[in-house]
């Protein structure tokens, strides 16, 4: 265990270590989050290229007294090994062990749970008001990456940070791209002087004396502070900032201790709300993941020695990659599909579409409420958009599916990854309440397909689907069925029985079918032979098939990975009860709760919708009724 780290109490103890210590410990945390890393996985490159800024941050601040806000949360390893959780963060990730994200059950020093993008400058900006009213004076400092800036609510947040002129910090992380090609000695220069207690109070004293001269006043105050902004707007990219009300300092190197230390020191004195523009590399001290940021940014165990990501050999290909390949040879025979992502080009498998079609191919930066009503634009001009978000995601932009495509009843389609347990990311990243949020909506079309061809012939039905349609597809890898190009699309609304059985109907959708046939075999073996059922769609329901079997049988038990509230058990009582059919039912899914990490398979065993747990709920349910 390395000396400096080990020793390292709380984050109150930085203030006794000198600039040589701070660094040494930079290379201590990089190593242990790399060390962990390689055998957890998580999210590598940003964490690694945000240790110096930490560091500086808690030699700066006093947390918890002082709020540090972590936009996502996914960089904020090294706060996590400062904050008191070395002993812990071997369990990183892990069923019952410390979240990849900070979360506020686990530490003081986490002050708001994060997990999706932009929400950082709004916390804050919160967090400052409540401050205000309880007359406190602690700082508040939001760390923002670049790429989460493209969200309208981190916009909305700065607008409103300068409208109430609150007394926070704002650090934007800038790791994948200049904002402005000034970035050099000179810009970070200025920026630490203008910001030094020198200066401030000097340009407060000029004010004063100018707005003292009789008569003209006030305009050579607004001719000072034209000349200024001027002058920052040739050397520095802050004007956007400023024009928010918001005091830009930067750019400033990010792998510079003593840099941002003075920096983060004098702004700290100021008045209102600021920004420091700090300059960072991803993957900062491990050239594997320098080289490559995007396979680093989330990882699963890999060789530290070499960087080569551990695979299981022979592994069929994921759901993602199926998705991805396939999209381009719909591409090739139909010129108005165009593919649309939320800065996931490479999470949803679209790095080949956007290789070969790259005018058909749009990524919009974290913003998914406007890709989805960019995609019903372009639909309205008889395109064919395809718009690929995490289930997860889909869930910030609910209204813009409802409003701008389903109420017109467009077609555009929604390839929604990620559908279910996604495993160590956790509750923040669980595709479980998509098919309780889209069952309701009018006009939409939802596909659950079992396999990877089913998943094809999915996709092949919603290119010729004139309304809405959502096929929805887990994480990871595929069942490695036989591949043929040769598919007819489904047909909308109509399910497939599976397994003959007397005894009970089990109605399951999505990739929960292998799993049922499973549990069919299982009881087979016990005397008790259920009929299988894939619903295949969510919306429409095979009303025929399903209330079929509900006179047949009389007992139903459906399967879904989603939260059982308003999900697919809940669509097939409805339709029971609209049929006048009341047969015995039996619900199984996930609970009315958010599930923790852990591994896809530890978590379904955790709330018995494993083979053995199903099998067992089962036959127990078949005993008593």
């Amino acid at each position: 265990m390395s000396r400096l780290l080990e020793n390292l109490e709380t984050p109150a103890d930085l203030k006794d270590f000198s600039l040589n210590e701070l660094t040494v410990l930079a290379q201590e945390l990089r190593d242990e989050i790399i060390n962990t890393v390689s055998h957890t996985g998580g999210h590598l490159a940003s964490s690694l290229g945000i240790v110096e800024l930490t560091i500086a941050l808690h030699y700066v601040m006093n947390s918890p007294r002082d709020k540090i806000i972590w936009d996502v949360g996914h960089q904020a390893y090294a706060h996590k090994l400062l904050t008191g959780r070395l002993n812990l963060f071997n369990t990183l990730r892990q069923l019952d062990g410390i979240s990849g994200f900070p979360k506020r059950k686990e530490s003081p020093h986490d002050c708001f749970d994060v997990g999706h993008s932009s929400t950082s400058i709004s916390a804050a900006l919160g967090m400052a008001v409540g401050r205000d009213c309880k007359e406190l004076n602690n700082k508040v400092v939001a760390v923002i990456g670049d790429g989460s800036l493209t969200a309208g609510l981190a916009f909305e947040a700065l607008n409103h940070a300068g409208h109430l002129d609150r007394n926070m910090i704002i650090i934007l992380n800038d790791n994948e791209m200049s904002i402005s090609p000034n970035v050099g000695a000179l810009s970070s220069f200025l920026s630490r002087k203008m910001t030094s207690r020198l200066f401030v109070r000097f340009k407060r004293e000029t004010e004063i004396f100018l707005k003292s001269v009789p008569r003209f006043g006030k305009d050579l105050v607004q001719l000072a502070k034209r000349t200024e902004d001027s002058f920052k707007a040739f050397v520095t990219p802050g004007m956007l900032f400023e024009a928010f009300g918001i005091e830009y300092v930067g750019p400033i190197d990010g792998h510079s201790m003593d840099e941002l230390i003075e920096t983060l020191q004098n702004v700290s004195r100021l008045d209102g709300p600021s920004l420091i523009h700090v300059v960072t590399r991803k993957g900062k001290g491990y050239q594997p993941a320098e080289d490559n940021p995007a396979l680093f940014h989330g990882v699963g165990p890999f060789d530290k020695a070499s960087g080569k990501v551990k695979t299981t050999a022979g592994s069929p290909p994921s759901y993602t990659s199926i998705f991805g390949d396939y999209l381009c040879q719909l591409a090739e025979k139909d010129s108005r599909l165009v593919a649309i992502t939320a800065a996931m080009c490479t999470g949803t498998g679209l790095v080949s579409f956007a290789e070969r079609f790259p005018k058909r191919f749009f990524d919009v930066g974290i913003a998914e409420q406007h890709a989805v009503t960019l995609a019903a634009g372009m639909a309205c001009e008889n395109l064919r958009p395809v718009v690929a978000i995490y289930s997860t995601f889909l869930q910030r932009a609910y209204d813009n599916v409802l409003h701008d495509v389903c109420l017109q009843n467009l077609p555009v389609t929604f390839a929604l990854d990620r559908g279910g347990l996604v495993g160590a990311d956790g509750p923040t990243h669980h595709g479980v309440f998509d098919l309780s949020y889209l069952r309701h909506i009018p006009n939409l079309t939802v596909a659950v397909p079992r396999d990877e061809l089913e998943l094809k012939r999915a996709m092949l039905a919603a290119t010729t689907s004139d309304g809405p349609f959502v096929y929805r597809y887990p994480r990871g890898n595929s069942l490695g069925l036989l591949n043929t190009n040769e598919f007819t699309p489904l047909t909308i609304g109509k399910g497939e029985k599976l397994r003959e059985g007397q005894a009970a109907s089990l109605i399951s959708i999505g990739t929960f079918a292998e799993t049922a046939m499973d549990v069919a075999a299982k009881l087979s073996e016990k005397g008790i032979e259920i009929a299988v059922i894939d619903a295949r769609f969510l919306k429409p329901l095979d009303q025929e098939l399903l209330t079929a079997e509900a006179r047949r049988t009389g007992i139903i038990i459906t399967l879904e990975e989603n939260v059982l509230a308003g999900g697919f058990g809940s669509a097939v009582m409805e339709l029971m009860e609209q049929n006048r059919l009341y047969p015995r039912v039996m619900r199984l899914g996930l609970p009315d709760e958010f599930i923790q990490q852990g591994s896809h398979d530890e978590l379904l065993k955790l709330h018995g919708l494993d083979v053995d747990g199903l099998t067992e709920k089962i036959a127990e349910f078949l005993a008593n009724n």
